[in-house]
């Protein structure tokens, strides 16, 4: 079965700042990676969790409000929260086309190449107060309740890897690749994370040890298993 519809937006390059969180959250709810009744982060974490700011986080909430996909409560308990039963047909439009997909796959291919060669040498060069700094984040993934703070705490792992390669101006290519991709990240259910973030443990051990085999094997598995997991693999399941 796909979730795919040909008559939908035509690339992330012409998707606006908007559209493009209003069709992150709306894939996740039509996958049941956010349940009916979820309470979303707030604006401020929804920005960060999804890589945006705050105004843009602010706006497409507002717009999913208004198009019934999610409901705002006020007072105690309040916040905003998927909506127990959102239109069906306005879901469908929140999706990307096939042609995106291919797109994707390159882009998770070319962070494959950026990741095996930043964890090898990563494994290599990292300092003392590096290693513990991604132990550190590491574990602050592990205590994470929700999607939008696992997702900064993933970003600031990745971000010091890279600085701890010490691979000079590539560190900057390595990040845009991060960047890309972080612009189709959909929130997961945290359960999904935590089993993601054995990888980065993983990783850390491997750097500790000064394994840049093992370094390099771990990275390359954590991205790999992107085609699958990402949005690509699951709206084509």
């Amino acid at each position: 079965m796909t979730l795919i519809d040909d008559a939908s937006l035509t690339g992330i390059e012409r998707r606006s700042a908007i559209d493009a969180v209003r069709m992150r959250i709306g894939v996740a709810i039509r996958l049941g990676l956010l349940k009916p009744g979820e309470r979303l982060p707030d604006k401020e974490e929804v920005a960060l969790g999804l890589s945006v700011s705050p105004m843009t986080a602010r706006r497409a909430l507002a717009s999913l409000a208004d198009d019934g996909v999610v409901v705002r409560l006020r007072g105690r308990g309040g916040g905003t929260f998927v909506a127990e039963d959102p239109p069906a047909e306005v879901l469908r439009g929140l999706t990307m086309p096939a042609s995106e997909f291919s797109q994707i796959h390159r882009l998770i291919d070319r962070r494959m190449l950026f990741e095996t060669s930043v964890g090898h040498f990563a494994a290599l060069n990292a300092s003392e107060e590096q290693l513990w700094e991604l132990e550190a984040l590491t574990a602050r993934m592990a205590a994470t309740s929700g999607w939008a703070e696992y997702h900064q705490a993933d970003a600031a792992f990745h971000e010091l890897v890279g600085q701890a390669s010490g691979l000079g101006a590539a560190v900057e290519e390595y990040q845009h690749s991060l960047d890309e991709l972080y612009a189709f990240f959909v929130p997961y259910p945290i359960e999904q994370l935590h089993v993601a973030n054995r990888d980065h443990a993983a990783l850390t051990e491997a750097f500790h040890a000064k394994d840049a085999v093992a370094a390099a094997a771990v990275s390359r598995k954590h991205v790999e298993t992107l085609h699958r997991t990402m949005v690509v693999g699951l709206l084509t399941e």
